[in-house]
C-alpha cells in the first residue's frame, strides 16, 4: 500500500513540474517575443530545404534560374572537339580566338623604333 501513495506522490510531484515549466516557457515566449516553431513547420521541404519564406524562395529560384541561363551561355561558347569518344577543349581554336583581338588591336604589327 506504500508503494501506491509512493507512486501518487511522485506523479504529483512530476506534473507540478510540466505545469511550472510550461508556465515558465511561456513567460519566455512573452517576455523575448519568441515564436517556437511546431515539428510540421520544421520539416524538410524539397522545393525550400532553407526553410525560406515564399518571397525569398522564388527571389532564390529566378537568381538560379538566370545563373545556369548564362552559365548556358558561356558553355555552348567554348570549342569542344570529340577525341577517342571524349568531348575536350579545341586548343586550335581557343589560340585563334585569342590571337584575332590582338591582330584588330595592331599589337601584332611591329612598332617605329622611336629612339633611332
Amino acid at each position: 500500500m506504500s508503494w501506491i501513495l509512493l507512486l501518487g506522490f511522485a506523479l504529483s510531484v512530476f506534473f507540478m513540474l510540466v505545469y511550472f515549466l510550461a508556465r515558465f516557457v511561456n513567460h519566455m515566449k512573452e517576455e523575448q517575443n519568441l515564436q517556437i516553431e511546431t515539428f510540421k513547420d520544421g520539416l524538410i521541404d524539397k522545393d525550400n530545404p532553407v526553410g525560406l519564406t515564399g518571397e525569398e524562395l522564388t527571389k532564390l529560384k529566378d537568381q538560379q534560374a538566370e545563373a545556369q541561363k548564362h552559365l548556358r551561355e558561356v558553355i555552348s561558347k567554348i570549342p569542344v572537339v570529340q577525341k577517342e569518344g571524349k568531348f575536350q577543349v579545341d586548343i586550335d581554336a581557343v589560340k585563334k580566338r585569342k590571337e584575332e583581338p590582338a591582330k584588330s588591336n595592331g599589337a601584332s604589327t611591329p612598332q617605329a623604333n622611336k629612339n633611332g
